[in-house]
């Protein structure tokens, strides 16, 4: 099991509850999978350096997890999947 961590771009538009369901939906995929969630940290709508889909603003989330890779996989293709996800990017850390 390796530690990861994924920073997660959510739409500023989202109301407090919506935000929350879906940031709980990528700590509940990875609990489910056998994983543990060290910590999330919620850093609150920052301005983007660019518009992404047209938004000059997001809501950043950063996840640090100790998982398997097929985590890290199941994450990434259900985050791609959302429309309420502006971006993510998922490393390894040491």
């Amino acid at each position: 099991m390796q530690k990861y961590e994924m920073l997660i771009l959510l739409n500023s538009e989202l109301a407090e509850e919506a935000r929350e369901a879906e940031l709980n939906k990528y700590t509940k995929i990875v609990s489910d999978m056998g994983g543990t969630v060290e910590s999330l940290d919620k850093w609150g709508v920052k301005k983007t350096t660019y518009p992404i889909r047209f938004k000059t603003e997001a809501f950043y989330a950063l996840m640090t997890f100790v998982a398997d890779g097929a985590v890290v996989a199941e994450l990434d293709r259900v985050a791609g999947i959302s429309g309420d996800v502006l971006r993510r990017m998922i490393t390894k850390t040491e």
